[in-house]
């Protein structure tokens, strides 16, 4: 079928003199959906106000390099020029955990937070975050888990394998690396409830280009503003689901979307691979049943491509109660706005799924 088309604003985005909020949704309005928009019916652009990196640009807007760079496959990674547009995030799907806690996906190095609401209710928003994740040979581990506890300005006591690895490389790590700017901790850092001392934790100002990207010991490292934004919010205790989603399904409004990710370094799969991972997840969007002559081409697109941008595939129609409160509602005029090592051997994580989806949620 051909997907009708979409007319969207173009937002052109501009911060000077300091970084844009750009982590915070609002959820959708049918409890259903799982597709978040910072900027409803619009493509976020920005225009580049002095020759600067792709990776300026990245840190200015909270997102990760390797976002960045495949949302941009044509601009120059080490030079953006005046006035030279650049694209950024806007629409996500949310990934298949429960919308509790926070859910990394490290498939996409990013973060999803829920602030926590009254018993019952659901969540009203969402704040997504870049981070870095493990190397191919420093994996992050999969699954259930929770802040076990918090530290501010922490000091690092690096493993015996890290400081023989520093060691081969000509780079020998003292026993203790204290507090400071040049911590690999950053100033705040979470302990996950999982053996092998894995935390949620900033940076040091000489890594801060790495987030977004496959590039740590298997912890989970964030920018510097928002590892300590979101250590006032979170409390020890809140649940961590480590979830590897490179390929996404979600609806909005109607509207079937699909997400796809490069797969990460070490674990390459093939485009039949990929095709039939997308098929399942979009069956089980559609309540496990088969979706009639949906958009092939623009989901193949997608899943070649993999700029992690959302593809809409397939439009339904809306089901006759949605129809009719539609038409029973006064009609309002409405105009386009842009917005702008422990002592005691914790649990191990309770694994979500061989493929890192949650099931029967």
């Amino acid at each position: 079928m051909n997907i009708r088309v979409l007319f969207g604003f173009i937002i052109l985005l501009s911060v000077v003199g300091g970084h844009a909020n750009a982590t915070t949704y609002a959820m959708p309005e049918n409890s259903k959906d799982t597709v978040i928009t910072q900027y409803p019916d619009g493509m976020a652009l920005t225009r580049a106000d002095e020759n600067e990196t792709l990776l300026d640009v990245a840190r200015r807007f909270l997102l990760g390099q390797t976002e960045i760079v495949r949302l941009n496959p044509d601009v120059d990674r080490w030079l953006v020029r005046k006035g030279e547009i650049v694209r950024l995030s806007n629409m996500r799907i949310l990934p298949d955990s429960p919308h509790n806690g926070i859910t990394l996906n490290i498939s996409e190095y990013r973060m999803y937070y829920y602030p926590p609401t009254k018993k019952g209710e659901a969540p009203r928003q969402v704040m997504s975050y870049a981070h870095g994740v493990g190397r191919q040979d420093w994996k992050t581990p999969l699954g259930k888990t929770k802040v076990a506890r918090k530290i501010m300005n922490p000091e690092w006591h690096p493993p015996e394998s890290i400081r023989r690895e520093h060691a081969a490389n000509g780079d020998p790590l003292p026993v203790i690396v204290p507090a400071g700017p040049h911590n690999p901790l950053g100033s705040r850092a979470f302990y996950l409830d999982l053996p092998g001392e894995y935390r949620i934790h900033g940076t040091d100002i000489d890594k801060i280009n790495g987030i977004g990207m496959q590039i740590t010991h298997g912890c989970i490292r964030m920018y510097p503003k928002d590892v300590e934004e979101l250590y006032d919010m979170v409390a020890v205790g809140t649940p961590v689901y480590i979830v590897k989603q490179p390929i996404k399904v979600g609806w909005l409004n109607n509207v079937l979307y699909v997400e796809a990710h490069p797969d990460l370094e070490g674990e390459e799969t093939t485009p039949d691979q990929r095709f039939a991972v997308a098929l399942r997840l979009i069956q089980k969007a559609n309540n496990n049943q088969e979706l009639p002559d949906f958009d092939q081409q623009a989901l193949n697109k997608a899943l070649k491509e993999q700029t992690g941008d959302p593809v809409a595939i397939y439009e339904r129609i809306p089901p006759i109660e949605e129809v009719s409160a539609t038409a029973s509602e006064p009609v309002q005029s409405t105009a386009p706005v842009s917005a702008p090592a422990p002592a005691s051997a914790p649990k191990p994580a309770r694994k979500s799924s061989p493929d890192g989806y949650y099931h029967g949620r």
